[in-house]
């Protein structure tokens, strides 16, 4: 079995060495790793940087596409049997993986969430703005797809094989709505959906968080459209 490690990657020198080597620590047994890197036209020093790192496979985009379009493009080059998306900035832990393939490896499960907001992990506390507004989105996600998810903008969804090729030709989203589209599809494909909860070592904008209130907006939209229209 072999798991396909998407790392949509803008301008983050200064941590894509670092959790490279996390995920290739991640204690996941037996199970193959294969690494991805899509960078999306970074203008810092990342692209030098990712082309010293042995043993794994990156794709570079021209332009800026933003995370949508970095994922997209993820998908399309995975080749394992399972597929996880891994955010470059250090905010999630690789070696929570385990417990986050466990349920497709068990068969239960074709769709992994890892939830901030269940569970006892630690979590870094920082905007109440940025709680509240992933609480409103979570919630109109959920009375769209008839979903009961805790926390649908979640970096850590993973999936199965088939769940990807369901629907890796039809994602349409560049930046960040391209969490309230997956989990659009993955509802209306009536995939079988866990949660697991995760922990979460959140960064600042100084620290370099890119997210911002233009992307909350844009959320609702993405969500509405995905869920009704398309």
């Amino acid at each position: 079995m072999k798991l396909s490690v998407i790392i949509p990657a803008y301008n983050e020198k200064g941590t894509i060495e670092e959790i490279v080597a996390i995920v290739r620590a991640a204690d996941i047994g037996d199970i193959e790793k294969e690494i991805i890197i899509v960078d999306d036209g970074s203008i810092d020093g990342t692209r030098d940087i990712i082309k010293s790192i042995q043993g794994i496979k990156y794709f570079f985009h021209d332009k800026n596409q933003g995370k949508g379009g970095a994922i997209k493009t993820g998908f399309q080059k995975a080749t394992g049997d399972i597929v996880i998306i891994q955010d470059a900035d250090m905010e999630y832990d690789p070696n929570e993986y385990d417990r986050l393939l466990k349920p497709i490896i068990l068969g239960r499960a074709d769709v992994v969430f890892g939830s901030r907001f269940v569970g006892s992990d630690p979590h870094r506390v920082l905007y109440v703005v940025h709680y509240l507004a992933n609480k409103f989105l979570t919630v109109l996600s959920n009375l769209l797809s008839g979903l009961n998810l805790t926390d649908m903008e979640t970096c850590y969804k993973v999936f199965d094989r088939k769940v990807i090729d369901s629907f890796k030709d039809k994602l349409v989203s560049q930046r960040f709505g391209i969490e309230p589209e997956l989990t659009a599809r993955v509802a209306r494909g009536k995939w079988r959906i866990y949660e697991v909860g995760i922990s979460y070592y959140g960064r600042t904008y100084e620290e370099g968080k890119k997210i911002n209130w233009k992307d909350g907006l844009s959320a609702v939209w993405h969500i509405i459209y995905f869920n009704i229209f398309v």
